[in-house]
């Protein structure tokens, strides 16, 4: 067994000493889903599809993935047929399939068995996005949001480098009389506009707080807007390198009870 510890170990590590705490199950989820993950096939690839292995255990057919190619080869004993995808999108193929997701088995400290259920959860909650609304801003305020959702923005952003200079985080009372929180992502590049909204919805769901709604707006740095919120907005400076992982997803069943690891 590799003596590597993963961001994936820790999680599990986390929420095996801890199995009722919601958020930390939440966190692991979100970890897997994130990760890019290998995947064993049944044959090689055609073309855009591909076939995973699917093996019959006791507990019933599951598809066998690893969080590191080394931990895939120690468990195989040798070449194999695999590809690399990240857990959403395995976990998107395995929905309503009635086949769950065996992890790292016997390989690492996070092997573990993931009932069909779980995926079904998984590719839910990942599968909707963001509403897109219209209301105009009467009035920016300093953010009041669970030190969760901030940490959560926080891991989302330092993962999407390259796509946008900065982001902003106020409360907002628009001119309806609805309040709430307004992220201002600022200069972002061209055709990222979907995959951040989307991905910092994401972060709200699985940072496990009842924050309710978060509202996304693209400003440019100079715009009167984004000057407006940054008097009293945290700020998040979002590192200049390109990352090429950042989540597509969001909001499907009820992310308040996260499928229990087992």
């Amino acid at each position: 067994m590799s003596d590597v510890v993963t961001l994936l170990d820790a999680a599990h590590a986390a929420v095996s000493a801890d199995p009722e705490n919601e958020a930390l199950r939440l966190r692991f989820f979100e970890r897997l889903a994130d990760g890019e993950m290998v995947v064993l096939l049944e044959r090689e690839v055609a073309g855009e599809s591909i076939e995973p292995k699917v093996f019959d255990l006791e507990d019933g057919p599951v598809v066998l993935v690893f969080d590191r190619e080394e931990r895939l080869a120690e468990f195989s004993g040798g070449i194999a047929l695999y590809a690399a995808l990240p857990g959403r999108v395995i976990a998107g193929l395995l929905k309503g399939q009635g086949i769950g997701m065996g992890v790292n088995l016997g390989v690492a400290p996070s092997s573990m068995l993931l009932p069909p259920e779980a995926m079904d959860w998984l590719a839910e909650t990942l599968d909707g996005g963001p509403e897109e609304v219209e209301a105009l801003p009467q009035e920016f305020l300093a953010p009041s949001v669970p030190e969760a959702v901030i940490a959560a923005l926080d891991g989302k952003l330092a993962r999407a480098g390259g796509l946008a200079a900065a982001a902003l985080l106020a409360g907002v009372v628009y001119r309806n009389g609805r309040r709430g929180h307004l992220l201002a992502l600022l200069d972002a590049a061209e055709g990222a506009e979907g995959p951040l909204a989307r991905a910092m919805n994401e972060a709200l769901v699985f940072s496990g707080s009842e924050a309710g709604e978060l509202d996304v707006v693209f400003l440019a740095t100079e715009s009167p807007a984004a000057q407006a919120m940054a008097r009293v907005a945290l700020r998040f400076d979002l590192p200049a390198r390109e990352v090429q992982d950042l989540a597509p997803a969001a909001p499907g069943m009820d992310p308040s009870r996260p499928p229990k690891l087992r």
